[in-house]
This record gives C-alpha cells, sequence and structure tokens, in this order.
C-alpha cells in the first residue's frame, strides 16, 4: 500500500501542479523540492519534476524522475505512463512498452494517461493497441481538441476514413485554429466546389502571422485543395508560401548533406567483401520518400511469407550506440567515418535481435525506412544476405512530390524540403548515391525499383521484386490495397487503392512555378526530359 502524503505536503503538490499547468516553473519546482525535503519518499514531487524535465525536452532526465515516483507510488498509473512516453522518444522501444504494461495494469487512469499511453503504442508502431487508449481518452475529456487529434490520427492509420474524419471535424469544432488537423483532414477525401474549406483555411492562414509551422500546415492543406479543384500552378503558389518561413527558420546547409552522401558512399567500395549475420529475413525498402516505398512495403507484406515491420530506426540506433559517436544526431558524417571500426557482424545480430518483438517467428520482413539507403553499404556488410530494394521514380516528380509532402517538422532530415532548388540538390546527391550502390553491390542483393515500370507492368515488377527476395509470387501481392494492417506514413489513404497512373508525369502541370527545381537538377547533371527513372 502506497503511504499517503501528509496534509501539508498534499496542498504543496497541489499548489505545484497548479503552477505548472501555467508553466511556473521555477515556484512549482520550489514547491517540490519543500516537499521532498519534508518527506523524500514522496512520489507526486518526484512526478512533477518529472514533468518540468520533460516540459523542458530531457527525457533522459524526466525518465529518471519519473521511474522514482512510479517504484515509490505503486497504485498510480501516471508516472509509469509517462515514463514510457520518455522511453519511447529515447528509442527504448521494449522497455516503453513493459512501462505501458504497468501503466494499464494499474487500474483506472485519466484522460491524459490514457492518451499518453495510445501515444507510446502508437509510436511503437502497434495502432490497433493504440485506438482503444485514444477512444477512452476523448470519452472521458470530450472537449479536448488534443485527444480528439490523437483519435483522428489513429483511425486513419487504422483505415477507418470516415471516423478518422468526424474525430477531425470534432478537434476543429473544439479549436478551430488546429493546423495540424486541417492539413491532415483535407488530406482524407477529394475537396470539390461544392465541399472545401478554403474560407476557413485563408482565414486561419491570415491569422498565422509569422508562426512558421502554422503557416506550414494550413498553406499545404490549401494546396491540397487547389489541387483536387484542378488549379496545380494555384496549389504551388500556395505551396511556396507555405514553406518560405520554415525554409528560413530551419537555415537548411546544403554542404552538410553532400557531406553525409560522401561519408556514405565511402562505407563500402568496390572489392569489399561483407561478412555480417547470415540471416537472410530482412528486405530494406528504401529510397527518396514519397517515390513509391510504402507501395512496395505493401506489396511485399501481402506475400503469407512476409510481415512488415514499418519505418524502423534500429539499424541507424544501433550503429550510433555502438560507435560511441558524439553528437546529438543518430544519422551523421562522424557516426558514417566511426562504423567502419566496429564489429558489424555484431550489428547485423544486434539488429536482428532488436526487431524480433516485432516480426515474431523465422519468416521475412520488411524495414521500410527511406533513409536507410544511406545506410545501403553499411546493412550489406551486417546483413549480407539482405535484400536491399531502392525505389526510383522521376527526378520532377520525386521533387514535387518531396516539395508537396509535410514532412514531420521536428525531423530535421529532411529539412531539403521546405525549397526546391535544395529538393533538386538533394535528389542530384541522392541519385549519385544510388548509382554507387548499383555499382558496387551485388544485383542480387541490391535492386532497383521504377515506380513507373511499377505502374505500368504492376504483376511483372511485383514477380521480379519476389523473385529478388527469394519468394514465389502469389496473386494476393497485387491486390496490396486489400492488406488491412495499418499503415502510419503519407501514404495511409493512397495504398488502400488500388495502383493507379495518375500521378506519373504530375510535375508537367505545375508550369514554369517548378522552374528552381529543373534548374537545379540539370546543373547537377541529372537529365529531365528523358528520364524515367
Amino acid at each position: 500500500m502506497t503511504a499517503q502524503p501528509s496534509e501539508a505536503n498534499a496542498q504543496r503538490l497541489a499548489r505545484a501542479e497548479r503552477l505548472m499547468a501555467d508553466r511556473a516553473y521555477e515556484p512549482a519546482h520550489a514547491l517540490c523540492m519543500e516537499a521532498l525535503s519534508a518527506d523524500p519518499g514522496a512520489a507526486g514531487a518526484w512526478f512533477l519534476l518529472g514533468v518540468l524535465a520533460a516540459d523542458h525536452d530531457n527525457p533522459g532526465k524526466a525518465a529518471e524522475l519519473f521511474a522514482r515516483a512510479a517504484s515509490l507510488d505503486l497504485d498510480d498509473p501516471r508516472a509509469p505512463a509517462q515514463l514510457a512516453r520518455c522511453l519511447i522518444a529515447l528509442n527504448r522501444r521494449d522497455e516503453a512498452l513493459t512501462q505501458a504494461q504497468v501503466a494499464a495494469g494499474r487500474g483506472p487512469a485519466d484522460a491524459l494517461t490514457l492518451d499518453t499511453l495510445g501515444v507510446v503504442y502508437s509510436r511503437a508502431g502497434l495502432h490497433g493497441r493504440a485506438i482503444g487508449f485514444f477512444e477512452a481518452a476523448f470519452a472521458r475529456e470530450p472537449r479536448n481538441a488534443s485527444f480528439a487529434y490523437n483519435l483522428a490520427a489513429s483511425r486513419q492509420f487504422s483505415g477507418d476514413f470516415e471516423g478518422a474524419e468526424a474525430a477531425y471535424a470534432q478537434a476543429l469544432a473544439l479549436d478551430p485554429s488546429l493546423h495540424r488537423a486541417w492539413s491532415s483532414r483535407v488530406q482524407l477525401r477529394r475537396q470539390t466546389p461544392q465541399a472545401n474549406f478554403i474560407p476557413e483555411l485563408e482565414a486561419q492562414f491570415a491569422a498565422a502571422g509569422a508562426d512558421a509551422d502554422r503557416r506550414l500546415h494550413l498553406g499545404h492543406a490549401l494546396a491540397k485543395t487547389y489541387e483536387d479543384l484542378g488549379e496545380p500552378e494555384t496549389a504551388l503558389d500556395w505551396l511556396i508560401r507555405a514553406k518560405s518561413a520554415k525554409r528560413r527558420q530551419v537555415g537548411y546547409d546544403r554542404r552538410a548533406d553532400a557531406d553525409l552522401f560522401a561519408a556514405a558512399q565511402a562505407t563500402f567500395g568496390a572489392g569489399d567483401v561483407a561478412t555480417g549475420d547470415p540471416s537472410d529475413r530482412p528486405i530494406f525498402v528504401v529510397g527518396l520518400p514519397r517515390t513509391g516505398t510504402t507501395l512496395a512495403d505493401r506489396i511485399l507484406s501481402s506475400h503469407s511469407q512476409v510481415t512488415s515491420a514499418g519505418e524502423l530506426t534500429n539499424f541507424g540506433l544501433i550503429l550510433k550506440r555502438m560507435t560511441g559517436s558524439p553528437g546529438a544526431f543518430v544519422l551523421d558524417e562522424t557516426t558514417l567515418e566511426a562504423a567502419g571500426e566496429i564489429d558489424l557482424r555484431k550489428a547485423g545480430a544486434a539488429y536482428l535481435q532488436s526487431v524480433a518483438p516485432l516480426v515474431a517467428g523465422e519468416g521475412r520482413f520488411v524495414d521500410k525506412m527511406p533513409l536507410n539507403f544511406v545506410y545501403a553499404g553499411l546493412i550489406h556488410r551486417a546483413l549480407p544476405n539482405a535484400r536491399i530494394i531502392c525505389l526510383r521514380r522521376h527526378p520532377m516528380d520525386a521533387g514535387l512530390s518531396n516539395f508537396r509532402q509535410l514532412f514531420a517538422t521536428g525531423f530535421s532530415y529532411y529539412d531539403y524540403a521546405y525549397d526546391l532548388a535544395d529538393i533538386g540538390a538533394y535528389y542530384a546527391e541522392f541519385d549519385r548515391l544510388a548509382a554507387h550502390w548499383r555499382a558496387v553491390l551485388p544485383p542480387d542483393r541490391f535492386a532497383e525499383l521504377a515506380y513507373e515500370d511499377l505502374v505500368a507492368d504492376q504483376e511483372g515488377e511485383t514477380r521480379r521484386i519476389l523473385d529478388f527476395c527469394g519468394l514465389d509470387f502469389e496473386p494476393r501481392c497485387l491486390a496490396f490495397h486489400e492488406n488491412t494492417a495499418p499503415v502510419a506514413t503519407a501514404s495511409s489513404v493512397q495504398v488502400r487503392n488500388p495502383i493507379y497512373a495518375s500521378s506519373i508525369g504530375r510535375w508537367r502541370r505545375y508550369g514554369p512555378g517548378l522552374e528552381p527545381l529543373r534548374s537545379a537538377l540539370e546543373a547537377a547533371g541529372v537529365a529531365v526530359e528523358d528520364q524515367g527513372r
């Protein structure tokens, strides 16, 4: 039985909690320290200090404090739930899921704790488990717009688009300024002259002022609307307006990515030999975002012997941990250079162990993380029997699709996508690296798949890729849109439909506004007009 705080400490902690809600951190911290001076076992004080650390973007310290609180109060589910959220942010997935289970087993929880558990399971890729917590959180607090938004996103990932739209509508009814809900809602269905949100979106964009994130989301929603209305040049104008402030804010440096690609190329060269873990279970689907990686994943994972593990950062995290390279970034030049000095056979084995909870059994599995194209040489050295499938797409369509995509704003690896010329330069670097992998990696381990070829000959290309992976053809792979597994990517709507060709050559509809992209590609030596790849 957990000891109850004294009346004086209970009052201190109640005041501290109110102050924390108002972000009055200094007096709240002082009250927590007073409570701990009176009773070092005051779980509530440790919990609030954990909240303070989390609010200051220090998940490592917050995890320590929440763990202390959870060990002192064995009844309250809040501390293990918040601990789980910190652990998932620290990429300690298994530990996070253990703490989430502890929290769920402690009985009735408040709405915030239920929502927190939904976030943990969602970020762990367990969307079927997450949705029940989001439903319960919103049922407890039906006036909370953020809870409605999380529920909507969870429904969208699970393929319940009508339910998702209803929840997005509820979120916006509660808070019309919730920009994330606007950008998500318009993606769910085609906007029409009779049914669209242009007046509301333009009013919200005007009210966004200098807020770069709000402008980004609202501008993307308007761009999607005008595309649906058959006005691509107007859509492009909105995208440029939406992204300009964010481009200035992030201060993207092309040279840093050029150095990164050069370091990646040096990880495997002609004549190098791979002697890593012999498992042939992994199939890595890589490439630029928005070039068909999710489509390839769905086709492969529709096979009876293949499971989709989702978009995993496991391989990069293992390299970062094993190299011990400095810096906050997982993927950087220093880590790639240091990776040549570690035991990559152990790295391959560690990767397989890390994904085991996601892919039970001994069957094949797909790791669909586009950015893994940077690691292709190291993946082959660590797992020489793994297959790597690199998606390719016409450079103008690939560049436009990256510009049209609303990437997670906290993920700096996609900072190139706020400017058309930056995208062109990035594509050129990617193209050179893909050519290098094509030249030095064994053709039975590294294959390219052109999106245009897949659309033109779905069965032929599906058979080719299955054969490359050592898998027999199954007709169900052609019906990938009937795959009911959750999809937590930007393609969550598209891959629920049969394959279509309308996005091929889309760039030609956008007029002279795409000239910066074309110029950057041609300046870097990338052919545009006659290139299908």
